[in-house]
């Protein structure tokens, strides 16, 4: 299906209230901008879906390439689904792949879908129900590679989506090699971040923090990409995914964290 690129669609989502909007790139043939009562919320490119454009999910992308062999299916849980994103890319990258990508936006969904179809061969379900309830109810045997937690607009999340205790849930439903990946979008004074640093440590075995070089100073708002996972990454790993990009950028854990920890 051929979608017009020079019109934008939109659709009312009773759930917040707001219009939702698939707005033409006009810097990048054949890519659309998604729009949340007029805030950007992601970025996507049916068209060459192994491209991605946003930094913040280029490094999540990043961290499942380095998951398993390359190439090879992944069975992954998006929480949060905006444009589909990750789930067009991994069923470029990674033929195969099993998905399922949750949001709570009854009408979500079913508009970016409609607008821009996803490949006949994708193997993806898509649930409309709030993401804890997902994780603790409907797929609570489920295992995955991994969990990507994309629900965040900053502290003022949903408390229960905040809570110490989604993480420890989260961690039930990862595979043993499995990793969770959480974006955190948050500003000065940076409480947030680190709030979601100290309940992920009281998780797993290693984490990591990922996101542009200048972001480290806590001087400016910015997204962080959180690794949670019970198989450590070694050294070599972790240099990969740093020259992995965007560029300048930085990959942390362990004591580099401590600035990010101190209140």
């Amino acid at each position: 299906m051929n979608v017009p690129h020079h019109k934008t669609h939109r659709r009312w989502l009773s759930g917040v209230g707001q219009h939702a909007e698939l707005i033409p790139d006009t810097w990048i043939p054949g890519a659309w901008v998604l729009s949340i009562g007029g805030a950007e919320q992601s970025h996507v490119n049916p068209a060459a879906p192994q491209e991605i454009f946003y930094e913040y999910l280029r490094r999540t992308a990043n961290h499942l390439d380095l998951l398993g062999s390359p190439g090879t299916p992944l069975k992954v849980l998006h929480l949060g689904a905006g444009a589909l994103t990750l789930a067009r890319y991994l069923a470029a990258t990674r033929p195969g792949s099993t998905q399922v990508a949750v949001d709570s936006e009854r009408e979500l969904l079913g508009f970016v879908t409609e607008v821009l179809p996803l490949p006949a061969e994708t193997n993806l379900q898509l649930i409309i129900a709030d993401a804890r309830d997902v994780v603790a109810g409907k797929l609570v045997r489920e295992t995955f590679d991994a969990v990507i937690l994309d629900v965040f607009a900053g502290a003022d999340a949903p408390e229960h989506l905040r809570a110490d205790e989604f993480h420890r849930e989260i961690r039930r439903l990862l595979a043993p090699a499995g990793i969770s990946l959480v974006n955190v979008g948050d500003d000065p004074p940076f409480a947030f971040i680190r709030q979601q640093i100290r309940a992920m440590e009281e998780t797993y075995r290693q984490v990591t923090v990922a996101g542009p070089q200048d972001l480290f100073e806590l001087r400016a708002p910015g997204n962080f990409i959180l690794m949670g996972t019970d198989t450590a990454w070694d050294g070599s790993r972790l240099d990969d995914l740093r020259g992995m990009g965007p560029h300048p950028g930085s990959v942390l854990s362990g004591v580099d964290l401590d600035d990010l920890r101190k209140p």
